[in-house]
């Protein structure tokens, strides 16, 4: 019995290349007038922010320089293609943002302590100018981030700049109602605050991913007591669950089946099940079954589980 299978796969990220440009064009754009702002004003948490926007655009480029590579197809050297790329950009991202986050927050204490004189109303107008790209760019990236970890550290990315936005028009307001200069590092700190736990959830999530660690609401147990209650089939076991990428969680097993079965040349209807069983929750043209007959099971391994 044949079956047809088309292996191609378009990750989660890929279909949100475009977005993802016009989000680094906005990113880019919205940075260099906050550099000129701060620079203008003197605040560095406008200069924080446009610190921030500068990871952003890395983070951006990235996602999509690896949207492009996992779109690459198998080969015989890397059988999955170039689809763990996304994993590693987001990795990327992460490190760079926890950088970013923690200089933020040193330079923002040495500006609390000895805070200089800034031009608040500038603030405000390059802060507000901020808020507004970096809201368009959220909504822009919202339906890709829940898919992909990929589209997800650039959404964190942006709403921690969408944040940081929020605190530089908080203590520019303060500093032009109480002169109270203090608050532009402040913010710097609330700034950094935002960006560190981020970056820490990003970086938990590739580890995730790259330990191979059973995708997120996947029950193992579950699953086996699934494939243990098709017909024909008597025990499971060496089950294994990982992702290869943002979408594309996969699973592999040993099925001991029962003599009668693989005997009579049914193990085909067997597959079927098991893909049938199987599908909306894994990759299943991905997923690999060792069909074994009950009296091979006196030859595994103790190991195996």
């Amino acid at each position: 019995m044949s079956h047809p299978h088309d292996h191609g796969h378009a990750t989660a990220a890929q279909a949100s290349r475009g977005r993802l440009q016009v989000v680094l064009a906005i990113t880019l754009a919205v940075m260099v007038v906050e550099v000129v702002g701060a620079l203008a004003s003197g605040s560095f948490a406008l200069l924080a922010d446009a610190g921030h926007m500068l990871t952003d655009a890395g983070g951006v480029a990235l996602a999509l320089v690896a949207a492009r590579l996992a779109a690459r197809p198998a080969t015989t050297s890397a059988t999955f293609g170039w689809q763990r790329a996304e994993i590693l950009a987001a990795l990327v991202n992460g490190l760079v943002v926890a950088v970013v986050g923690v200089v933020v927050l040193v330079e923002g204490v040495q500006r609390a302590l000895h805070p200089p004189e800034v031009s608040a109303g500038l603030m405000v107008a390059v802060a507000a100018l901020g808020l507004v790209a970096n809201a368009v760019s959220m909504r822009l990236l919202s339906s890709g981030q829940a898919a992909s970890l990929n589209v997800r550290g650039a959404y964190l990315e942006v709403l921690g700049d969408l944040l940081g936005s929020v605190a530089v028009i908080v203590a520019a307001v303060v500093i032009l109602t109480t002169g109270f200069t203090a608050a532009d590092g402040i913010a710097s700190i609330v700034i950094g605050l935002l960006i560190v736990p981020r970056a820490v959830m990003l970086l938990r999530s590739v580890a995730h991913v790259l330990l191979e660690a059973t995708p997120d609401g996947v029950d193992l147990d579950a699953v086996r007591t699934h494939i243990v209650g098709l017909p024909g089939v008597v025990d499971v076991h060496d089950l294994h669950a990982w992702t290869i990428t943002s979408g594309v969680p996969v699973l592999s097993a040993h099925v001991v089946v029962s003599d009668e079965v693989f005997g009579c040349g049914s193990s085909g209807g067997v597959l079927d099940a098991l893909h049938t069983c199987l599908s909306g929750h894994f990759d299943v043209e991905h997923c690999t079954f060792q069909l074994e007959p009950a009296a091979h099971v006196a030859h595994e391994g103790r190991t195996h589980a």
